[in-house]
Parts: structure tokens; C-alpha cells; sequence
């Protein structure tokens, strides 16, 4: 039977909350209810955490209504009949058409989100209105078969890390809920989503270069391996993954967490879920809370993707929902391929 709804105070706005009681989270019973993912949601927006790493920025969100052995519902655009506290931002897919997402402006927002069944929210690496100049180079380091996140966090450490210390960059990882680890660079908005996807590929090379044996950047599975791929497309248009301090739809309720680079090196993922994460935080603050405190320049990876192109290596393959790009290589998985017609770097012959 469904409780009687209720009226949630966030930071001054009045937020409908129904059915509380209602289990997302089998495996954790009374306290995997949808009532406690809105009381985690609602600390950390309120706290600020949660409302920094979305801000101005269209979100997607991943709702599972009826909780994560449910249905999976992918939200990209707000409905129209919506709470007036709501606000939206105009997006262009790469498609060409637009739709109205939700802009995150308040701590209602987030609130209001968690009370539609969302688990876990994905912002664009965008600022509204400007949507079109990413403030925000990614790093997405996800394992593959027969790796798992003690890979995924040694390459962030002891690879990437250097990598972007050398380049005069300041990177802030976090767990992605799962087993990979992310890496946010604050950016000036200054470059569209070709120079910055270009720029993630430079960089994600040099990460290749150094420790080929672990990581890979090749789009096509057949040829990852045994080694953490770097999802370099991460960085295309319209392409999200979990926020900072999002919930993930996992049985245990694992967040996206941000982590020191000290604390990356010996964490488990398992052990930051919405039901430890705020406790967290009161005892050691968040670790990006400098994140836009310096915006670099690409410059430096730029210079390395034209050093890479005169080197033969070119651009990388887009997901195949994009329409065929300006200087991509024909989107052929490499089983498939002719020998005699691709040279030593994969690119076709002409």
C-alpha cells in the first residue's frame, strides 16, 4: 500500500515526495528505500557537494521508478508539465536536433530528480547557455574483462597522474560507482567538443604509450584485451557519465565518489555508498572543492595530437550514433578489414 505523500523543505522550496517507503535498493531493505536515496540527495545538494559539480550544466537521468530490478528509463529532456522551481537548458545532439534538459540551479532540482526515481544524474561537461564549449576535460578509465578497478586506480596513480603533472594540470579522480575511475580537468571554455575530444585522445595516448602493456584506447572491444581502455569519446557531444556523488543503480547503493590522489591509492569502491558518503564528508571535507579554482588551457595536448598526426595517428572512431565526422577513419571493426587496403597505423590507404 502507498504511504501519503509529503512535502520535503529544500533550502526554501517545497519539494512533493511520494510513496517514501518504496524499497530501490532490494539487497538493503528498510534503508535502500527511496525515502533514503532523497535524504542522501538532499544532504549533499543542500551541502553543496552535489550542487558544484552540476551547477548551470543540462543533466540526463538514469530513473528507475520502480527501483533498480525495474525498468530503466535514460531521461534526457524535462517534461513539460514540471514543479515552476525547475529550470532547462537548450541542447544540440549530435544529430542536429535540440531539447529542453534539466539545468541544475537549486537543491530543489536534485531533490526533485531523486523524487522521479532517479538513481544517478548525468551532467554534460558544459556550462549553460554556452553549450557548445566544454569547461571540463574527462578521463574515463574503464576496465575490461579480467581487470577491475586495483588496474584502473594504479594507471590514475602511477601513469596518468605524472602525465598530467608534467603538462602543468591539476586532475580530481573519483570512483565511478563501479570499477573504473574518472579524472576531471577544469578547462577554459575556449575550445568546441572536436579540439577537446581531440585533446583526450593526445592525452590518453601518451597514457597508452607509457604502459601499453595496461591501458588501451582502441574503440573496438576485440582488440582491448586484458587492459584498462580510456573512453576517449567521453569527451564527444552529449556523451555523460555519473557526476560526482551521484548514486549508482549497484545493490549496495555505491556512489561516485571524489577522492584525494593519497586516499585513490588504497580505496575500494565498495566502501563509499549513500549511506557512508555523508558521513564522509563531514569528516574531511570534498576534494573538489578547488576544482574551478584554475582553468587550463588544451594548448599542450593539442600540441601533442598535431605531433601525433605527423606521426600517422590520426583521429579515432565516434560512437556509431554520431553522423560520420570531419577526418574520422571509417568506422570498420578490425576483423572485418582488408589487409591490403590499411597501413601500419590503421588508417585506410588512398
Amino acid at each position: 500500500m502507498a504511504t501519503k505523500a509529503e512535502e520535503v523543505d529544500v533550502d526554501g522550496v517545497a519539494v512533493r515526495l511520494t510513496n517514501p517507503d518504496k524499497v530501490y535498493f532490494p539487497k538493503l531493505g528498510a534503508n535502500g528505500t527511496k525515502g533514503k536515496l532523497v535524504e542522501y540527495y538532499r544532504a549533499v545538494a543542500m551541502g553543496g557537494q552535489l550542487l558544484a559539480a552540476l551547477r548551470d550544466r543540462p543533466t540526463h537521468l538514469q530513473r528507475f521508478p520502480d527501483g533498480i530490478d525495474g525498468e530503466e528509463i535514460y531521461q534526457k529532456r524535462v517534461p513539460e508539465k514540471r514543479p515552476d522551481y525547475l529550470h532547462t537548458c537548450r541542447v544540440t545532439f549530435p544529430s542536429g536536433r535540440t531539447a529542453d534538459a534539466l539545468m541544475v540551479t537549486h537543491p530543489s532540482a536534485i531533490v526533485w530528480a531523486a523524487q522521479m526515481g532517479t538513481i544517478t544524474l548525468h551532467p554534460w561537461q558544459v556550462r549553460c547557455p554556452d553549450t557548445d564549449h566544454p569547461d571540463e576535460l574527462r578521463v574515463d578509465l574503464d576496465p575490461q574483462p579480467g581487470t577491475g578497478f586495483a588496474e584502473a586506480r594504479t594507471i590514475a596513480v602511477d601513469i596518468l597522474k605524472p602525465v598530467l603533472d608534467e603538462l602543468g594540470l591539476v586532475g580530481y579522480p573519483k570512483t565511478s560507482g563501479g570499477r573504473g575511475v574518472h579524472v576531471f580537468v577544469r578547462i577554459r571554455p575556449d575550445w568546441d567538443f572536436t579540439a577537446v575530444r581531440r585533446a583526450g585522445i593526445a592525452l590518453a595516448r601518451e597514457v597508452e604509450r607509457r604502459a601499453p602493456e595496461l591501458v588501451t584506447t582502441s574503440w573496438w572491444k576485440e582488440e582491448r584485451g586484458q587492459r584498462v581502455f580510456i573512453d576517449y569519446n567521453q569527451n564527444a557531444r552529449d556523451r555523460t557519465f555519473a557526476s560526482a556523488y551521484s548514486v549508482r543503480a549497484t545493490p549496495i547503493a555505491t556512489v561516485s565518489t571524489p577522492l584525494t590522489w593519497e586516499e585513490l591509492v588504497d580505496a575500494d569502491p565498495d566502501d563509499f555508498t549513500m549511506a557512508t558518503v555523508p558521513a564522509l564528508i563531514a569528516e574531511r571535507g570534498d576534494p573538489m572543492a578547488g576544482l574551478d579554482e584554475v582553468a587550463h588551457s588544451i594548448d599542450s595536448l593539442l600540441d601533442m595530437a598535431a605531433a601525433d598526426e605527423e606521426r600517422g595517428l590520426g583521429d579515432l572512431p565516434y560512437p556509431p550514433n554520431y553522423p560520420k565526422m570531419p577526418g574520422e577513419p571509417p568506422r570498420v571493426q578490425p576483423s572485418k578489414k582488408v589487409a591490403a587496403h590499411w597501413d601500419e597505423h590503421g588508417n585506410p590507404k588512398t
